[in-house]
């Protein structure tokens, strides 16, 4: 029993990892942005694509990751994707110019898109208790905030990094923020290849092809111009764009329900939605991630170039953050067996106090440092009690037949909303922006850009009303697909 529990650790950890190295990568560059400009003679839409073009990758192939894992083995799909995103981080630590470094950024995320949704299946399969379940789904998702608070760290600490040694000279600091990567990622890969046990494979239909190409055309048309479209004015092609990515999203769902009726495997198996708990999580999780990922942003610029601190001070302050993370994450798992969904509410509430006080600290004529590490610190802990459990509500009752599909769409929404928090919350930033760049033109960019966050958290309250609760039972049959 023993050696049992040690095992599932050991697969547990490994497959964490999937999650620690995708999200690492989305929030490291966001502190680090101003010294890759510098550097590499960027401009401003170089650099922003330094994360969308990550963010684009990872959300478009997703469901198309989850799908690979069931019809070409979960392990291999797993292993050679940690590889590829190993191989992609040395080529963005080696880039010489803004397109280099973007494409190997893509490269990244569409290699995140395979290997994080394998991760999610093989824990749906590893763990088919509900109760243990519901732990795994909880660690997991918190190594993934855990991720996202030293992401911020060493993307504040590392570009500061000179090397005095000849040999190292050429190495300008930013390019370890994507190096670090690469001893990590070969550990993962070797891992799994060694430790996992491959499933059986699904292989009981053709590989959705239409569904893959209509799928990843919609949120591209969708992402890509939300994204770039403020930036440049709003061009006729960006509004063309977003207007035929609800048409291709339509032709999608169509698709994927004509094929259902005739029994054809799918990318997306619509039997999912029959679960109340899933579809509310799915709301839930789509207004978090459009605050909490954005937060970091706003608030890293705020700081830097509003606030003029270093990036590496930056980074220690959020080191609060990661500090209120753990705090809030441990305790939340005692408090919510105990009193339920009220736990996550109360958190959420939480965030949008500290959200508030944000605003009227950094709104001060001399900024007071005392009282920003325990906001920070305030911050994290109502991080810590969401984040990992949102998923666990999602999740925890989506029977093994259905973990594939059901990983992929959630993940699908997870980064779709990262997105979104950028092209939303950080539209508005900008936009203040634009007539100047003074401390009050960042304070009023912060409170505006804050405001629509604190808005996205009320939503997330309203679902969380809705939400069943944690204890309900409902059954989907099976259906076979030829």
């Amino acid at each position: 029993m023993n050696k049992q529990i040690i095992n599932d650790k050991r697969i547990l950890s490994i497959l964490s990892a999937a999650a620690f190295l995708s999200v690492l990568d989305i929030f490291i560059v966001n502190v680090a942005l101003p010294t890759i400009k510098k550097e590499l003679h960027s401009t401003d839409a170089d650099i922003q694509l330094v994360i969308a073009g990550y963010l684009l990758g990872y959300a478009v192939f997703l469901i198309t990751g989850a799908r690979a894992g069931d019809y070409y083995g979960r392990k291999k799909v797993y292993v050679i994707s940690m590889c590829c995103f190993t191989l992609a981080s040395l080529l963005c630590g080696i880039a010489q110019t803004p397109l280099q470094l973007n494409i190997a950024r893509s490269l990244q995320g569409i290699s995140a898109a395979f290997m994080v949704p394998q991760s999610l299946a093989y824990i749906q399969m590893l763990f088919p208790d509900q109760r243990n379940r519901a732990k795994a789904l909880g660690f997991y998702g918190g190594v993934a905030g855990v991720a996202s608070v030293i992401g911020q760290f060493l993307g504040g600490l590392l570009p500061d990094i000179h090397f005095s040694n000849e040999l190292f000279s050429h190495l300008d600091g930013w390019r370890l923020i994507f190096l670090i990567n690469i001893p990590l990622g070969i550990v993962a890969a070797y891992s799994a290849n060694s430790h996992l046990k491959e499933h059986k494979l699904l292989r009981t239909g053709s590989f959705d092809v239409s569904g893959v190409i209509l799928g990843s055309l919609a949120l591209l048309g969708l992402i890509y111009p939300l994204i770039r479209g403020r930036e440049l004015g709003w061009p006729l092609w960006s509004l063309v764009l977003l207007g035929s990515s609800f048409l291709l999203l339509y032709g999608f769902v169509k698709n994927q329900q004509a094929k259902m009726k005739r029994g054809v495997c799918v990318l997306i198996d619509f039997r999912l939605f029959r679960y109340s708990d899933f579809r509310i999580g799915l709301f839930i999780a789509l207004f978090y991630f459009i605050a909490q990922d954005s937060y970091f942003l706003i608030t890293g610029l705020m700081l830097q170039d509003g606030l003029n601190i270093s990036s590496s001070e930056t980074g220690l302050l959020f080191v609060f953050q990661g500090l209120g993370y753990v705090f809030g994450s441990v305790g939340s798992l005692v408090l919510i067996r105990k009193y339920g969904k009220k736990v996550i509410q109360l958190a959420v509430l939480l965030m949008m106090v500290s959200l508030v006080l944000h605003v009227f600290l950094f709104s001060e004529a001399k900024v007071d440092w005392y009282l920003s590490y325990p906001l920070l610190l305030m911050y994290g802990v109502g991080c810590g009690a969401v984040l990992p459990s949102i998923m666990s509500l999602a999740l925890q009752r989506i029977p093994a037949d259905l973990a594939g599909s059901a990983s992929g769409l959630y993940s699908t929404i997870q980064q779709a909303a990262v997105a979104l928090g950028i092209g939303l919350t950080g539209g508005i930033f900008f936009s203040f922006l634009s007539e100047g760049t003074s401390k009050i033109d960042y304070i009023n960019a912060y409170m505006g850009a804050t405001g629509l966050n604190i808005l996205a958290l009320m939503c997330v309250l309203f679902f969380l009303y809705r939400f069943p609760g944690l204890n309900g039972k409902e059954k989907i049959p099976g259906v076979k697909c030829k």
